[in-house]
């Protein structure tokens, strides 16, 4: 058995479905794919990765990085998302720190974290000095 990450589908909790599906198709740009069986909402192109938003009534979120999409150029796509209304979070703590452009810098990326519409934590990052791995599990 081979399991592979390029068809795997997030699940992520959401409070408001309809409220979190236009923050992810209109404001983050994600191709909206339908409605699941148990109402959850889709996204996603093609035969890649999928997104799911599962209806949720405890509004339990996690308290970390659900998702995180790779940018090739950080600086500008936090420009162009902050212009379509998407705050990003700044951190000062001693193992994390948020600079210019709301974006932490470390050895191997630079990352830039904000919330959706449900309080899900997701990120941009860029892989810096090496290309994309492939993962398999």
């Amino acid at each position: 058995m081979t399991l592979v990450l390029n068809t795997a589908t997030t699940v992520l909790p959401v409070d408001d479905k309809e409220r979190a599906r236009r923050f992810y198709e209109e404001t983050l740009g994600l191709p909206h794919r339908g409605v699941a069986d148990d109402g959850s909402e889709l996204f996603g192109s093609g035969d890649g990765p999928m997104l799911q938003l599962m209806p949720v009534t405890d509004g339990k979120h996690s308290e970390h990085t659900a998702l995180s999409f790779e940018v090739r150029d950080i600086e500008r796509t936090v420009d162009e998302m902050e212009s379509r209304g998407v705050r990003f979070q700044d951190y000062d703590r001693p193992d994390l720190k948020t600079g210019e452009h709301h974006i932490c810098t470390t050895d191997s990326e630079k990352c830039a974290w904000f919330m959706d519409t449900e309080n899900n934590i997701l990120c941009v990052h860029e892989t810096l000095g090496m290309q994309q791995a492939e993962y398999q599990l």
